[in-house]
């Protein structure tokens, strides 16, 4: 994934042919937040967002994890969780990241089966 925007940063960037801008200042990220590069989600035709758990990472980093879990989302833009290495996913530790989002969305936690499932369903392969 392509981090857009560190745990713990207000500063908010965006990937956008192949380099970051900056697009405004925010609520402090609760996580790494980014993208997967060439992976369309079809609920709004933007590559599919990412979570990376973890220490803080800079804008612009490259990073690869294992798939532990989705974000899903009511509206489909679901986020797919990404770790260091296989783990479970920690439902206490993750309550500011689902607190992230507005209450109407209704976040909610898949396991890693659920994500890869939803991976594939969109045309990629594990």
């Amino acid at each position: 994934m392509v981090v857009e925007w560190s745990q713990g940063s207000p500063r908010r960037y965006a990937w956008k042919e192949g380099r970051l801008v900056l697009v405004g200042q925010d609520r402090p990220a609760p996580v790494n937040y980014g993208l997967v590069p060439g992976l369309q989600n079809p609920a709004d035709g933007e590559e599919v967002d990412a979570v990376f758990l973890g220490p803080p990472l800079p804008p612009g980093s490259l990073v690869e994890g294992e798939v532990v879990g989705l974000l899903a989302l009511a509206d489909q833009d679901h986020k797919l969780l990404l770790a260091p290495g296989p783990q479970a996913l920690d439902k206490e530790a993750l309550a500011p990241l689902l607190a992230w989002f507005a209450p109407e969305r209704q976040p909610r936690l898949l396991d890693p089966e659920e994500a890869w499932a939803w991976v594939e369903s969109l045309g990629a392969r594990g």
